[in-house]
């Protein structure tokens, strides 16, 4: 007897998974997973909508300093990209307790260690 439910159940396993998928099917094509997503992302959006308004209006502020950052910038750090090849020759800058900003070129110790495919912290 324990032979034959354990045939049944599996048989009944069989003929579950491979009906669900079918009655799963909407009308349209779509599936009961694919509307349960669009609600989730609808829901998801009318959440989020506040917040995203109010980066907006953030990003909307902080126009004019972007501008000026790169008009001011812009120029020095294109003859900084001239004059380094390689940025994988150096360490992450450091900005020192007075303010200053270095770049330290690896030795070649270093390199060599990158080069070994060893993960490099960021």
């Amino acid at each position: 007897m324990f032979s034959f439910m354990k045939q049944y159940s599996l048989a009944f396993a069989i003929v579950t998974i491979v009906a669900v998928p079918s009655s799963a099917q909407e009308d349209d094509g779509s599936s009961l997973m694919e509307e349960g997503m669009k609600l989730f992302m609808r829901g998801l959006m009318t959440e989020m909508e506040p917040a995203l308004k109010e980066l907006e209006g953030l990003a909307e502020e902080a126009r004019p300093f972007f501008n000026d950052f790169v008009q001011e910038m812009g120029p020095a750090l294109s003859e900084l990209m001239e004059k380094v090849e390689d940025w994988s020759a150096y360490h992450p800058p450091e900005m020192l307790p007075n303010g200053d900003i270095i770049l330290r070129k690896k030795t070649p110790e270093e390199r060599e260690k990158d080069d070994d495919g060893v993960e490099i912290e960021l």
